[in-house]
């Protein structure tokens, strides 16, 4: 069952109303700022111009800024597959972290409770696919790095909110740090644009595929660990 959700106005979002179909995406955010209530502030000041649908706090407890229908200004120039500006299709939600600039830590376990009691009750009521649910990183990587590699991503894929490999990890490992000619770049490179992410400079996809899918190393370097979760991934 949600837990009760708190509603906050920002003012930092577009009039025009959705239609339900229109929701394709769910979008996760660390605010990566070292106060909680500046994060707050700033997602409901009009000068700041950016926004979320809804905020995960410290507590657990969970904000609402904007009712889902309506574009918040979350995802900025982004793409995935043949969709671009996702605010348009997308419900941004914002976890309180200070993230990589501020001492980014681990999101605790009442913040991952609430988060996927919400994205649970958001797929269903929006008919949104597991592969649909995405970290701003994902499709925005030369920008972004949040929610970054101390995101769960894994543990949300066991309850249907996410996708993951399903490689050995103990077999996988032995190929990490194991460098790929040029051919197997080229195939590991096709085959994160299958996913979904969109064509970059190959340090940054590789760094965002690394912090989603790999998070033990996080260094844009595509190696031989990197190109077979690509492979598995393709497949699922």
């Amino acid at each position: 069952m949600q837990s009760k959700i708190t509603l906050k106005y920002s003012p930092n979002f577009n009039n025009y109303k959705r239609n339900k179909k229109d929701i394709k995406f769910l979008i996760i955010h660390y605010t990566g700022m070292k106060k909680e209530k500046d994060a707050i502030e700033r997602l409901i000041n009009i000068q700041s111009e950016v926004s979320s649908h809804y905020f995960i706090k410290y507590d657990g407890k969970i904000i609402q800024f904007i009712p889902d229908l309506y574009s918040a200004w979350h995802a900025g120039k982004s793409a995935w597959r043949k969709k671009k500006l996702l605010n348009n299709f997308s419900i941004g939600i914002e976890i309180s972290n200070p993230g990589h600039n501020h001492g980014y830590k681990n999101y605790n376990k009442k913040q991952i409770i609430a988060l996927i009691k919400l994205l649970q009750n958001l797929k269903k009521k929006y008919k949104i696919k597991a592969e649909n649910i995405l970290g701003h990183s994902d499709i925005a990587p030369v920008r972004k790095k949040d929610p970054g590699e101390k995101f769960p991503w894994k543990n949300l894929a066991k309850k249907n909110l996410s996708i993951w490999h399903k490689v050995n990890t103990k077999i996988l490992k032995k190929f990490r740090r194991e460098k790929c000619d040029k051919y197997e770049k080229n195939l590991f490179l096709k085959n994160v644009s299958k996913i979904g992410y969109a064509k970059c400079k190959t340090f940054y996809v590789t760094r965002a595929f690394q912090m989603r899918f790999r998070p033990e190393l996080v260094n844009g370097k595509i190696d031989k660990e990197c190109l077979k979760i690509s492979e598995n991934l393709i497949i699922i």
